[in-house]
């Protein structure tokens, strides 16, 4: 699709397993647009550190993500319930977030056209986007698709042991002090309970056209 903007700039947050990486993948798609998952940035951050045990933690990421490549990360297994659990934790350090919020604004301004997706794109790291998504469900039907994704990724869990991670993950996600996850105040709410892909990009297409036609 031809875009009348080719510096569009899309913004997706939400809590974990809320369908926002995957409404962010569409849209981007749609539009052919750059993404970037913030989140996953985050848990390589995580792959590095529980790898490498590094003693100065600032200066060790500082240098990874200087000559980072994005799309290598899609080759290393990232979802495992340890990263996810050392990950949310690794979120709540301004020294870290900084290095990774320069790497997000590198990237923003490498690929004018873009969809950042994370928990803060829309309130710290883009808060000029042009559209801005906020994606949310409720804990069940968030657990039961964090769960099927395990599963398929050949993770031995349980649902009760996903479903008790992703409600304390969202409340540290809210509760911490730098960049905690809220909806911006422009932001079009995605509850994708009832929503199936199809639909959910139905809604994100109709609110993108908007501004577009604008």
């Amino acid at each position: 699709m031809k875009l009348k903007n080719k510096n569009l700039k899309i913004t997706c947050d939400g809590g974990a397993a809320t369908g926002k990486t995957t409404g962010a993948k569409m849209i981007a798609k749609k539009y052919g647009l750059n993404f970037l998952s913030s989140g996953l940035l985050y848990r390589y951050s995580s792959y590095l550190i529980l790898k490498y045990k590094p003693k100065n933690l600032t200066s060790f990421l500082r240098k990874k993500f200087k000559r980072l490549d994005y799309q290598k990360l899609k080759k290393i297994n990232l979802h495992t319930p340890k990263i996810s659990s050392h990950s949310a934790e690794i979120a709540k350090k301004l020294s870290v977030r900084k290095i990774l919020k320069r790497y997000q604004l590198m990237f923003i301004k490498k690929n004018l056209g873009c969809v950042l997706e994370g928990r803060d794109a829309s309130t710290k790291i883009c808060p000029e986007s042009d559209v801005k998504f906020f994606f949310e469900c409720n804990l069940d039907t968030a657990a039961r698709r964090r769960y099927k994704e395990l599963k398929k990724r050949g993770v031995k869990i349980n649902f009760k042991s996903v479903k008790k991670a992703l409600k304390l993950r969202n409340i540290s996600d809210k509760k911490r002090k730098y960049s905690p996850l809220k909806k911006h105040k422009n932001a079009v709410i995605v509850d994708t309970k009832k929503l199936n892909k199809q639909a959910m990009l139905k809604k994100m297409i109709k609110h993108v056209e908007r501004v577009l036609n604008n």
